[in-house]
């Protein structure tokens, strides 16, 4: 399902190798996403995405001249609707079960890193909404 779609001057975000801009033109280039926040620089302004990681493609059109940037993410959304009280809950979720879990002699890793990635997900939220 498509988050968005649209005519933009800049796709701007971090891999696995640092912060990168993509402008008209760009060569074709395929890469990671590490979580953060992309965006995207239209005419009418800038739009932010909370991404939590994933890929990227550049196409560059010889025939259109247009290139088309297309983000793969299991899990993204809008910075603007991103629900704080929620995801500061979702915080503290996961700070409690992180907490069980590393108390626990006998804990599961998965379960272990099941709420440490439940935890990022949230401070990402919670950073990219500020």
């Amino acid at each position: 399902m498509a988050l968005w779609a649209g005519d933009a001057t800049a796709f701007i975000a971090r891999s696995s190798e640092g912060f990168f801009t993509i402008l008209p033109e760009h060569t074709d280039t395929v890469g990671d996403l590490v979580p953060g926040v992309v965006r995207v620089e239209t005419n009418e302004g800038e739009i932010a995405f909370a991404v939590h990681g994933g890929f990227f493609q550049c196409e560059y059109g010889p025939s259109d001249g247009e290139t088309k940037v297309t983000v793969l993410a299991g899990v993204s959304e809008l910075v603007t609707s991103i629900d704080v009280p929620r995801a500061q809950a979702a915080k503290e979720a996961a700070e409690a079960e992180l907490s069980v879990a590393t108390r626990d002699d006998q804990a599961d890793e998965t379960a272990h890193q099941m709420a440490r990635d439940a935890l990022a997900r949230a401070e990402l939220r919670l950073a990219a909404a500020k």
